[in-house]
C-alpha cells in the first residue's frame, strides 16, 4: 500500500488509498510520527510558523478575549457571561491558591488562572473540528511551561528564603537525624532542581499524547474496516470506542490542566517556608 505525507496551512492527514480496508490484503495504516509532525505555515527567517504554533496563539487571544468580555465592563448584578467566568476564577482562586498556598498565594492567583486555562486551550483543541490536534502532545510545549513554573519556583524560593535559606528550603528537610542528610540532601537537591520540572512536563506531554494516539488509532480503524459486512460491525465497535474515548479525553483534557496547577502551587507553596 502506498500512502504519502500530505500538508496543507490548514491541517495535516495521511492520505493512502481509500479503498483499501480490511480482508482487502492491504495493511493498517497506523498513526506514528506524521501526526505529530506539521510543515512550515510560513518562515520568518530561522523560525518555521506551524499548525500548532497557530493554535496557542489563537488559544491565547481566545482565552484574552474570553476574560476581557466577562470582566471589561464587569458589574456589581453579573450577567451570564461574568458569572461563568467568576466561577471559573474562583475555583482556580479558592480551590488551588488558598487551598494549596493559602493567604500567602493570593499574589499567585492570576499566573495560576492564566496556566490552568491556557493549558486547557492547548489540550482542548485536540477536539475542536477543523484543528483536531493537542498542542500539549509537541513536547516543547509542556517544556516551556515548565520551565516558567521552574523559574517562578526558583525565584520566590530565593527571594523569600535568601540564598543559603533558599538552598536550605530545597535540600534539608527539617526535623530528620543528621547523619540521614549525607544521602537526603543531594536527592533532595536534585529533585526539587531537575526531575519536578522534567516530570511536569512529561506528565502533560504523555496524557496528551497517547489520548490523540488512541483516538487517531479507533477513527483511523472505524474507515480501514468498513467494506463488508463483518468489517462493518467491527467498524461500528471501533467507531463507538472512538466516541467513548473523545468523551474520556474531555475529561482527561481538564484533570490534566488541574494537575498541572495544583502542582505549580503545591511548589510555590513549598518555596514560601521559611527554611530551618
Amino acid at each position: 500500500m502506498q500512502k504519502e505525507l500530505l500538508v496543507t496551512a490548514d491541517a495535516q492527514t495521511l492520505a493512502f488509498e481509500v479503498d483499501c480496508h480490511l480482508f482487502q490484503d492491504c495493511g493498517f495504516p497506523a498513526p506514528s510520527v506524521w501526526s505529530f509532525i506539521f510543515e512550515p505555515i510560513f518562515e520568518i527567517g530561522p523560525v518555521e510558523f506551524n499548525k500548532p504554533m497557530l493554535l496557542a496563539i489563537i488559544g491565547t487571544f481566545a482565552i484574552i478575549a474570553f476574560f476581557w468580555a466577562a470582566f471589561g465592563n464587569a458589574k456589581v448584578v453579573p450577567g451570564k457571561l461574568q458569572m461563568v467566568a467568576e466561577a471559573l476564577y474562583e475555583f482556580v482562586r479558592q480551590g488551588v491558591a488558598r487551598e494549596v498556598i493559602g493567604k500567602k498565594g493570593e499574589p499567585f492567583v492570576p499566573l495560576l488562572v492564566s496556566l490552568f486555562f491556557f493549558v486547557w486551550m492547548l489540550n482542548l483543541w485536540a477536539l475542536i473540528p477543523l484543528a483536531q490536534f493537542p498542542v500539549s502532545s509537541v513536547i516543547a510545549y509542556p517544556v516551556g511551561l515548565a520551565l516558567l513554573v521552574w523559574v517562578t519556583y526558583m525565584t520566590v524560593t530565593f527571594r523569600t528564603n535568601g540564598l543559603v535559606g533558599g538552598f536550605r528550603n530545597l535540600c534539608v528537610p527539617s526535623g530528620l537525624p543528621k547523619p540521614i542528610y549525607v544521602l537526603l540532601t543531594p536527592l533532595e537537591f536534585v529533585s526539587n532542581v531537575f526531575v519536578r520540572p522534567f516530570t511536569l512536563a512529561v506528565r502533560l506531554f504523555a496524557n496528551m499524547f497517547a489520548g490523540h494516539i488512541l483516538i487517531l488509532i479507533f477513527t483511523i480503524a472505524t474507515w480501514y474496516m468498513l467494506g463488508t459486512v463483518l468489517g462493518t460491525v467491527y467498524a461500528s465497535a471501533s467507531f463507538l470506542m472512538t466516541l467513548v474515548l473523545t468523551v474520556f479525553e474531555l475529561f482527561i483534557q481538564a484533570l490534566q490542566a488541574y494537575v498541572f496547577t495544583v502542582l505549580t502551587a503545591t511548589y510555590l507553596s513549598q518555596a514560601l517556608e521559611e527554611a530551618h
